[in-house]
């Protein structure tokens, strides 16, 4: 007689993709069911969003100082002009797509602008004074305020001067030191991203029930420009991006899933920043170094969602007020929008400077900002999906270029991991 051992059922699983696309839908049917009263567990989304946004700025110090030190001064600048060329190439292209829909759809005819206040005070910033604010004076201020280009540019100084002097001494540990404290932070976010679907969930409730939806009937057109760019340029860039790497773009969709829906539920391309690194070592067959390089000054600067709607909101203003645009004054549109592109702020709510800026630049009346401002989540969901997912393509590219690109990591032959145990 035998015996046997039943075996363990298998527990279910869940992947955390899945878990915030569940999440997604609950907080959207829970903040319907209970109204305004979803507002008092915001703090808890708000909770999540800090957890992460408290980590990024060493993340982003960290893994570009630690790309721009383990390469020589040769590796370094071809792996910036590779990157800067399709960040500013694509950016063009995409304003340009957001003039098209911008004079096809006209966006703004038929809105009544009524009793709408007048939007915060303009900052006064030229681009000149724009530029220089890349420079830092203080860079531990910088970091305390969170402000991404001059921590960018601290870094990548940091980040030359340190393989210089480990080239010329011998002497690596500095270089470990940030390798390794990178990895603490990647651990951190991991442990942080645990809690995603429980933040999100806290967060659409509150969009859901507090702010309401019927905030965004008026302004479908506007919305569903937003959404037709993203289609078109999503369908340009991905072919194209795969026909340059050579790998099957029918993948891609998948690929992107957790990414886009971090975007779409989150809005700021900060909060994504380390799904994003992550998701470009582990599903595309991105090298570390081109992740750790190409991640956080493409969050920076490349802003393909945002440039687009950009312009559509230049439009939006002008048409909803009546003010017909000259051909120069659309030129400028187009100028201005690639320019307000460079240090864009990546969280929730730093749209309101941006539309201010944009519309006193542009001679548009201030009135025509609120309304902007009321579904500016909304269209926050189709600047940040284009952009991470246009960050992603860029990594790709920049990766084959440099011949670190590896296609059995993308065909799923085999796995990576983006912090090595």
């Amino acid at each position: 007689m035998s015996l046997s051992m039943a075996e363990p059922k298998p527990k279910l699983s869940i992947s955390l993709t899945n878990q915030i696309l569940i999440a997604t839908a609950a907080g959207i049917a829970f903040g319907a069911l209970v109204g305004p009263w979803a507002e008092n567990i915001k703090f808890i989304g708000d909770i999540f969003i800090r957890l992460i946004q408290m980590s990024v700025v060493l993340l982003v110090m960290t893994a570009v100082s630690a790309a721009i030190g383990n390469v020589d001064g040769k590796g370094a600048g071809k792996m910036s002009l590779h990157t800067f060329k399709w960040i500013i190439s694509m950016t063009i292209v995409s304003a340009f797509v957001g003039l098209f829909l911008a004079l096809t759809i006209k966006p703004g005819e038929g809105i009544i602008i009524e009793g709408a206040a007048a939007a915060v005070a303009t900052p006064d910033a030229s681009i000149k004074e724009t530029i220089l604010g890349f420079f830092s004076t203080n860079i531990v201020d910088s970091m305390a305020s969170g402000a991404m280009i001059p921590c960018i540019v601290f870094a990548v100084i940091f980040g030359l001067a340190m393989g210089s002097y480990s080239r010329t001494t011998g002497n690596k540990v500095i270089t470990e030191f940030i390798v390794s404290f990178n990895a603490v932070i990647m651990n951190i976010i991991k442990m942080v991203m645990k809690l995603a679907p429980i933040g999100i969930f806290c967060l659409l409730a509150n969009v859901s029930g507090a702010i309401g939806f019927k905030v965004i009937i008026p302004m479908l057109k506007f919305l569903g420009a937003l959404a037709i760019g993203d289609i078109i340029l999503l369908l340009m860039y991905g072919p194209l991006t795969a026909m340059l790497t050579k790998v099957n773009p029918f993948k891609m969709p998948q690929k992107f899933a957790k990414l886009s829906i971090m975007s779409m539920t989150t809005t700021s391309s900060a909060i994504c920043l380390p799904t994003k690194m992550e998701d470009s070592v582990t599903k595309f067959g991105v090298s570390r170094k081109v992740a750790d390089f190409t991640g956080p000054i493409t969050m920076s600067m490349n802003a393909n969602g945002a440039v687009m709607c950009y312009v559509l909101a230049i439009f939006f203003m002008s048409q909803a007020t009546g003010i017909v645009l000259e051909p120069f004054q659309m030129g400028m549109a187009i100028l201005l929008s690639v320019l307000m592109c460079m240090g864009t702020i990546v969280v929730p709510g730093g749209m309101i400077i941006v539309y201010t800026f944009l519309a006193s630049s542009m001679g548009l009346p201030l009135e025509s900002v609120a309304i902007l401002i009321g579904i500016d989540w909304f269209s926050g969901m189709f600047r940040t999906l284009l952009n991470n997912v246009v960050d992603v393509m860029i990594a790709m590219l920049v990766s084959d270029k440099l011949g670190e690109f590896d296609r059995e990591v993308y065909n799923d032959k085999k796995t990576a991991e983006y912090v090595q145990a």
